[in-house]
């Protein structure tokens, strides 16, 4: 895929929506399953998005190399190199049969942004990176964000033994096999020095429907739910007959797990009428199929367990009460639920003053923008805990993420570079 040429060296020429199309095809061509998109963290289709995004990025005279972790880095450099630079991107990898837009419009609009800058023969007193990183998604391992943990010294080992969820080998193997320096990883040291970074920019499709909702092409994030999950966690009964086994002897684990679901459920929305901010899921959930039969009292119930927030105190009481209500059911129904390791994604808060330069950079430029948060998280969650100030540029997204159906117009997309671009080229100069 050839995107720049030597006679391409004008801005003038430098045609932002053809390079960028050309890209999310080009990603969506290497990366598709047949129904959606498949990007699995560590595993062939995000090491052959990293490198098409390199292709191109050579192709348009940037520097690039792989950083200690595997990740891609994009390099316009500055006259004073010296000083803190801006960085700026998003994550490559997708959950199984996802979309082509989340996580990569972020990094695509990094590129259009440095070579636009490139193209224009501007050389900004900070040096610019883009990076695209490895492994924000869940989905395979499931801990989140670890490609830019990584970055930060945040993996332990217990976390690089992990299994991924299709080949079963662990994630410091298959993060070895893409060039990772596990060794330094699992020490924990930090690959990357936060002081060095004046602040992580980050461009990402809403995940939810509110700018649609709103009639709007842009939004800034505020902050970023953190939250509790656990990957799998089992209810334990007592199969038996259909038939044969009255109510006073059951120990169902269907409907101990029903009950549990029933009560969280009453204490999320006693939360929610006091203006907490909480949502709670268990999007795996089932009998084990080996086992169930519509005559048979299932004795397993297999299930996962998610709660975000913006508040921390809010996700550990909210945590507590589960434990609390687990602990009652396993006393009135005489079943046990075995818990596997908990995972934490902490929130994070963006950087008001960011907040507000993306909040100019839109009025200069004409696009309505709201202030919102985000729902769903993401890379900037981890530079900002780290002490990076931090923000967010929302794109509006139809038909929501994590599925084939993602829908960003392009157009929307390039208002999204545009503000970007004005926000980076303030502190650029």
């Amino acid at each position: 895929m050839t995107v720049f040429n030597a006679h391409m060296a004008s801005a003038d020429s430098f045609d932002e929506l053809r390079v960028g199309q050309q890209l999310f095809e080009r990603l969506a061509e290497l990366t598709g399953d047949g129904v959606g998109i498949t990007r699995a963290s560590y595993g062939s289709g995000e090491s052959l998005a990293l490198d098409a995004v390199e292709t191109v990025a050579r192709e348009l005279g940037l520097a690039t190399h792989r950083d200690h972790g595997a990740n891609l880095v994009v390099t316009l450099a500055g006259s004073e190199p010296e000083l803190p630079y801006i960085a700026c991107g998003s994550h490559l990898d997708s959950v199984p049969q996802g979309g082509n837009f989340d996580g990569a419009a972020g990094v695509v609009a990094g590129l259009l942004v440095l070579g636009r800058l490139k193209a224009e023969g501007f050389i900004p007193r900070r040096s610019i990176k883009l990076f695209g990183l490895r492994g924000e998604e869940s989905a395979r391992f499931g801990k989140a964000y670890i490609g830019s943990r990584a970055l930060f010294g945040e993996l332990t080992e217990v976390d690089l033994s992990a299994k991924s969820s299709d080949t079963q080998r662990s994630l410091g193997d298959c993060m070895r096999d893409v060039g990772a320096d596990v060794e330094r990883i699992k020490r924990g040291e930090r690959l990357l020095d936060a002081s060095r970074i004046l602040v992580w920019l980050e461009l990402h499709i809403e995940q939810g429907p509110v700018l649609i909702a709103r009639g709007q092409s842009i939004g800034i994030v505020t902050g970023i739910r953190g939250n509790i999950r656990h990957r799998a966690i089992e209810c334990v009964g007592e199969a038996g007959h259909s038939g044969a086994i009255p109510r006073w002897l059951r120990h169902d684990a269907v409907f101990a797990t029903a009950e549990l679901m029933t009560r969280i459920d009453h204490h999320w929305r006693t939360l929610l009428e006091c203006g907490r901010d909480l949502v709670v899921t268990s999007g795996l959930f089932g009998t084990v199929p080996e086992e169930h039969a519509i005559a048979r009292i299932p004795g397993h119930v297999r299930f996962s367990f998610e709660a975000r927030s913006q508040s921390h105190d809010t996700l550990e009481e909210f945590y507590n009460l589960f434990l609390s209500e687990c602990a009652s059911i396993c006393e009135e129904r005489g079943v046990a639920f075995n818990f596997d390791r908990r995972v934490d994604s902490g929130s994070a808060i963006m950087d008001r003053e960011w907040i507000e330069r993306l909040g100019n950079a839109t009025k200069s430029l004409g696009i309505p923008a709201e202030e919102m948060p985000s729902g769903a998280g993401h890379d900037a969650a981890v530079f900002a805990t780290a002490g990076v100030p931090s923000a967010m540029i929302f794109v509006r997204n139809r038909n929501g993420s994590h599925n084939p159906e993602e829908d960003m117009d392009l157009a929307d997309f390039l208002e999204g570079v545009a503000v970007l671009r004005e926000a980076i080229m303030e502190s650029a100069q």
